[in-house]
């Protein structure tokens, strides 16, 4: 081993056992095991059980389910088998190794872009980055759904580099893309990124005596392998509910279910920020929602602040969401969209978008929802501004390593570059149309923003083509 070499080695080691430490601390001082985690486990806990893909009302006898994929169940089956039943502790230890795995792979895609220095830079801004990190203190899909990304774009830009076609690396893309949809729904927009981008790749590829059909068999194979994984689940929906649901529906219920749609409809003609979210949309239909829990914005009108106080008043009486409340509801709605309809379909989506990228991250941490109010409690306040200018830190990185980037020209990686932007542009376009903001829903753009960002640390001015 040279002195270059065990020099890169320690940085490296150094950089990975201070992410280890980081993690450590928030599985021990922040771990949360409530909620989705709860359902996670106890779907995991009934298939391994039981054979039935069910949860288990308290109390009841369990019930078959499509709420959630079966990807994250499938770990947590995995985990129960080894570790025991419900042993939470132990699956946070092996996420924490899982995204540890994750800054591995978004350094070395950085250095076979961009050189040595940016893969050693990605894997220091990756590894003690807090809003990855943090969410291996909490057994969801964000570890792995952040693994399969960056094993999808390094799988990726290995198999252009290692000649296209069918080789090992157009596999290892697939099983990244396909488990990724396993996980979470909207992760179909990773494969339709990437998978265009391999088609135009290999269709520039074509040569007089090939046929484009030969050229193009991989990728479709390729994509067959993505889908593949769900058709026994669309089976399994079709036989014990009578539905087609290849994915889980929009909002989260079992066929036969009652949706409000009115309240959600009258949520989002107000609804920006996360504090929204978890005192009003997550109550609602299993607890009270106050009347001061809600902005001034929520109302244009005495008269809309009256009748909206009524509505609630009715529900908390019961917190039981009834079609005649949700009739009131989408009345109220109709009212407020037909007084300002921009508001509702752009100014109120792109403030949803901004908060989701842009706010705090501290929805893990024992900080105030409404965490600007200073005079209530300064110093929680001085720590969500120092996260928010943490956040954004990373997002100019990585806006101002991509713009660099494009300067000095994209050479072979145009279609890895554009199959990246897509997925953040489509993720995006998708994150409009949600109506309750989330800031983990945009966690998916930091492998992303650290390879391109990385790209300031290189010593390239011009990007040439990888030969390995």
């Amino acid at each position: 081993m040279t002195g270059r070499q065990l020099k890169t080695g320690t940085y490296a080691a150094l950089a990975l056992a201070a992410g280890l430490a980081l993690r450590l601390w928030f599985v021990a001082h922040v771990a949360r095991i409530s909620g989705d985690t709860l359902i996670y486990g106890n779907i995991a806990r009934n298939w391994m059980q039981l054979g039935v893909y069910s949860f288990t009302p308290s109390p009841g006898v369990p019930v078959p389910t499509l709420i959630r994929l079966p990807g994250y169940p499938l770990f947590l089956m995995a985990c129960f088998k080894i570790f025991g039943v419900e042993h939470y502790t132990a699956v946070m230890y092996l996420q924490c190794v899982i995204d540890l795995c994750t800054c591995l792979l978004i350094a070395a895609l950085a250095g076979r872009l961009f050189g040595r220095r940016a893969a050693m830079a990605a894997l220091w801004l990756s590894a003690l980055c807090p809003f990855m990190a943090i969410y291996t203190a909490a057994p969801l899909t964000e570890v792995l759904t952040l693994f399969c990304i960056a094993l999808t774009f390094y799988a990726f830009e290995r198999w252009r580099g290692a000649g296209m076609g069918f080789n090992r690396w157009l596999w290892v893309t697939a099983v990244a893309m396909a488990y990724s949809v396993l996980l979470r729904p909207e992760q179909g927009l990773l494969a339709a990124t990437v998978i265009p981008a391999m088609l135009w790749i290999q269709r520039q590829q074509v040569k007089p005596r090939r046929s484009l059909l030969q050229a193009v068999a991989p990728i479709a194979l390729a994509a067959v392998c993505v889908v593949l994984p769900l058709a026994p689940w669309t089976v399994r929906n079709w036989r014990t509910f009578h539905v087609i649901q290849p994915l889980a529906p929009r909002y989260a219920t079992d066929p036969g279910e009652d949706i409000p749609l009115g309240f959600q409809r009258w949520y989002r003609t107000w609804a920006i920020d996360f504090a929204s979210t978890e005192e009003v949309y997550w109550n609602y239909d299993s607890a009270s929602v106050e009347i001061g829990d809600l902005p001034p914005r929520a109302f244009d009108s005495n008269e809309q602040y009256a009748e909206t106080a009524a509505i609630l008043q009715t529900y908390n009486e019961s917190d039981n969401a009834t079609p005649s409340l949700d009739a009131r509801f989408e009345d109220l709605a109709e009212q407020r969209i037909h007084d300002d309809p921009l508001r509702y379909y752009v100014a109120l989506p792109v403030a949803r978008l901004l908060n989701m990228l842009f706010r705090p991250r501290a929805e893990m941490l024992e900080i105030p929802l409404e965490w600007w109010r200073i005079r209530e409690h300064p110093q929680m306040a001085l720590l969500a501004a120092g996260l928010a200018a943490l956040n954004l830190g990373y997002f100019v990185l990585g806006g101002g390593g991509l713009w660099r980037w494009r300067r000095s020209g994209w050479g072979p990686h145009l279609a890895l570059v554009a199959a990246m932007m897509g997925f953040f542009a489509l993720r995006c376009a998708l994150l409009l149309t949600l109506d309750n903001s989330e800031p983990r829903y945009t966690l998916e753009f930091f492998p992303l923003l650290i390879v391109w960002g990385s790209f300031l640390f290189s010593l390239k001015t011009t990007v040439r083509p990888t030969t390995h």
